[in-house]
This record gives structure tokens, sequence and C-alpha cells, in this order.
């Protein structure tokens, strides 16, 4: 498979996550006359489906990554090369910011919008490194015990993790950089940011060293 296909693929399931995610939020909002937890529960099921999707559809093609902390774990774990994982995360960095685009124009907003909700504390980047952790984690011993379960368990995943923890599991610096550009109810102020990145990568460190720990102890399961 040519990178270029495969950039294509990350940069399709990439805008594709990010407008489910901004647009079923402004819908879920919409539709909830006020009430938060329809609203979450909305944009939960939005994402973990479209996740479904796409990992089904574009997976063959790229190994549905759509985010740089898969990327980078990938390439750590010596399965992608350096020219690949730049322009993966490059691709997806773009593919996210044009998702956001897309949702606002779809509903008539504004374009870009910087965002103005407070996501920030130890509770919140707390919650960003368990979230990510437990994707990664997900997908690292998905692929060994159940490959052809990864798109169930990744989408079962994220709606669980939308609930469990107190930042409503972004566990994507691509995602985060482009929810930084929105206002509506998916939205982080550009300041928080950072904070959410880095607990990202602390979370996505902490995922490939259990799974290699994990890995030379645990044999892989048949079937």
């Amino acid at each position: 498979m040519s990178l270029a296909r495969r950039l294509l693929a990350e940069a399709v399931g990439t805008t594709a996550l990010l407008a489910t995610v901004v647009g079923s939020g402004i819908m879920g909002t919409q539709l909830a006359a006020g009430n938060d937890a329809i609203a979450l529960l909305a944009n939960a099921a939005a994402t973990a489906g479209v996740l479904y999707v796409a990992i089904v559809v574009l997976g063959p093609l790229s190994g549905a990554h759509f985010n740089p902390a898969v990327t980078l774990a990938m390439r750590l774990r010596g399965e992608l090369d350096t020219r690949a994982t730049l322009a993966y995360i490059g691709v997806q960095c773009v593919a996210a910011i044009a998702g956001v685009v897309l949702a606002h124009a779809m509903f008539d907003l504004p374009l870009l919008q910087p965002g103005t909700h407070a996501r920030t504390g130890a509770a919140q980047w707390l919650s960003e490194a368990v979230a990510t952790c437990g994707l990664l984690l997900t997908i690292l011993l998905g692929l060994r015990a159940r490959p052809a379960a990864i798109p169930a368990l990744v989408a079962a995943y994220i709606f669980a993790a939308y609930w469990f923890t107190a930042s409503t599991s972004f566990a994507n610096p691509a995602v985060t950089l482009a929810r930084a550009l929105t206002q509506t109810f998916a939205g982080i102020r550009p300041i928080d940011a950072p904070g959410f990145i880095v607990a990202q990568l602390v979370g996505t460190a902490l995922a490939l060293l259990l799974a290699a720990w994990l890995e030379r102890r645990t044999p892989a399961a048949a079937g």
C-alpha cells in the first residue's frame, strides 16, 4: 500500500472522527435542552459509532490510527518508519482541524472559533493520562489477542471512557488541538490544550511499558 493512499485513509478517518465529535456535540446540546447528561450520551454514542465504522473500513488501508499517540506507539514498537510517522501525524492534525471546520459549516457556525470551555487541573490531566493509557492498551493487547475485534474494542472503550473520566476522554493529541478551535460542547480552551497533550503522551508511554511487560509473560490467545 503506497504511503499516499495510507495518508488519504488517515485523513478521511480523522476528518470524519472530528466532524462527528463536534457535530454530535452540537446536535446533542440542541436536542437535550440543557441536559448535559443527554448531550454527553449522544456525543459518546456517535463517536463510538463512527470509530467502529472508520476502523473497519479504513483499517486495512492505513491501520486506522487517526491519533498521533497511536502512530507514535507504533513507531516506538518498530511497526512504522520515521518518514511515515511524521507524515501520519501531520495529516492527522490537519484533518482533525478540517473535521471541526466541516462540523461548524454543517451547523452554520463560524468556521474557526477559539475554545472557551475550561478543562484544566490535576484531575483533568490524570483523566487524560488514564484515558490514553487505556486506549493504547486496548489497541496493543487487542492486536495480539483478538485483532479482528479491534473496531468493537476501541469503540466500546471510547464510549465507556467518555463516562468514567473527568475529561470525557480526548485521548488524542490531534483531537485536542482541533477541539481548541470550537466553542461548542466539545471544545477546550487553547491554553488548556498543552496540558492535555502532555498527559496523553505520558499515558502513551505508560501503555507501552505495560504492554511490553504483559506481552513478555502472557502467551497469545488462540483463535
